[in-house]
């Protein structure tokens, strides 16, 4: 409970001073107090995510979109009552409060692990087969994630970033240019991960070659394309699947686009409003997924498949998806004029 003190904020905050504090450290929560210091809720990761989701903009109070009646631990209560409480309740944290309801604490469930850093064993499967066509000529002797974007290949930085956060158990699905990557990557010794291939005979889509995934994973695992880049928080995203009793969850991007027109709204023949050049927000597909191992079932053996189809399926099938804001940094290249920016912004984002 060292560090709890600077995740106090009051409810007046705005959500995006509210995100420096939740970020600033692993904990991940800020704890909104009165001027009594009495907690007031909490707000998570995930409640800003879900804000997003709603359209709240980061100009608005943190108190609008905190959990008002968060479950907390009191002062008294021993630690084997609070652990069980956590994990009863899938909780990464909970205040602890005295007699009044005043904050005086704040236990996590780091505290209660053996080890200071867990390592995650959730498999991480990244999708490498791809011809790249909008990139040739680049691609045409090189696939397209061994593309190198400032210093490294793309699915280099990939596999660094998730190894800097705890995972170290690959598998990469290979079919065009494939050997180019299974020879640079190897088993993975030299980062100190484990690594293992699909190798795809005929092209199988995004979602398609989970079928020849050799064992079933007993737990849920991520999948990501490996054409892009992204800082996003992937045990914030396994969190948000759990957290939601998901079957599968899609990451997805906040993209605003304006009509260069004035927009008509009308009714029948009579004009209700007329509206100069709009702008449109809508949640696209951010190529990353958390799937629990009952998505599998609806993945046909070796056939063509890709995420967008097997999501639907699911949902068709009564199963929940989840939709994941990805607040952090992320670059699809899928284009030439993607690739330059991604060479522009590298140096920002991945150099320390």
């Amino acid at each position: 409970m060292d560090s709890w003190e600077s995740l106090v904020i009051s409810g007046d905050v705005l959500i995006i001073d509210a995100v420096q504090v939740i970020d600033k450290t692993k904990m991940q929560i800020a704890l909104v107090v009165g001027p009594d210091r009495r907690l007031l809720g909490t707000v998570t990761d995930g409640d800003v995510r879900r804000a997003i989701l709603r359209g709240v903009p980061m100009t608005a109070q943190a108190g609008s979109i905190m959990c008002s009646s968060p479950t907390v631990a009191h002062v008294g209560d021993s630690l084997e009552v609070i652990r069980n409480k956590m994990n009863r309740k899938l909780l990464r944290h909970i205040p602890l409060v005295d007699d009044e309801g005043r904050i005086v604490g704040l236990y996590t469930m780091l505290q209660f692990m053996q080890q200071e850093e867990k390592k995650h064993d959730n498999l991480v499967v990244l999708m490498a087969g791809g011809r790249g066509e909008r990139l040739r000529p680049l691609t045409l002797e090189c696939p397209k994630p061994m593309l190198h974007v400032g210093s490294k290949p793309i699915l280099q930085t990939i596999l660094e970033n998730f190894l800097q956060q705890g995972f170290g158990r690959f598998v990469i699905s290979i079919n065009y240019l494939g050997e180019v990557i299974e020879k640079r990557f190897g088993d993975g010794s030299e980062w100190g991960a484990e690594i293992t291939y699909l190798r795809e005979d005929a092209p199988l889509g995004t979602a398609g070659a989970l079928s020849l995934l050799p064992q079933r994973p007993d737990k849920p695992f991520l999948v990501m394309n490996a054409d892009l880049l992204t800082k996003a928080n992937f045990t914030n995203l396994l969190a948000f699947h759990a957290e939601h009793g998901a079957v599968a969850s899609m990451g997805v991007r906040s993209y605003e686009m304006q009509v260069p027109f004035g927009v008509a709204h009308v009714d029948n023949h009579r004009l209700v409003r007329l509206e100069e050049k709009p702008r449109i927000v809508h949640f696209v597909n951010a190529g990353i997924y958390a799937l629990s191992p009952e998505a599998l079932d609806f993945i046909p053996r070796a056939e063509p498949l890709d995420m967008p189809e097997l999501l639907n399926r699911m949902v068709d099938g009564g199963k929940e998806v989840a939709v994941y804001p990805v607040r952090e940094y992320w670059m699809d290249i899928g284009r030439l004029s993607d690739y330059e920016r991604a060479n522009d912004e590298y140096a920002v984002h991945f150099v320390c």
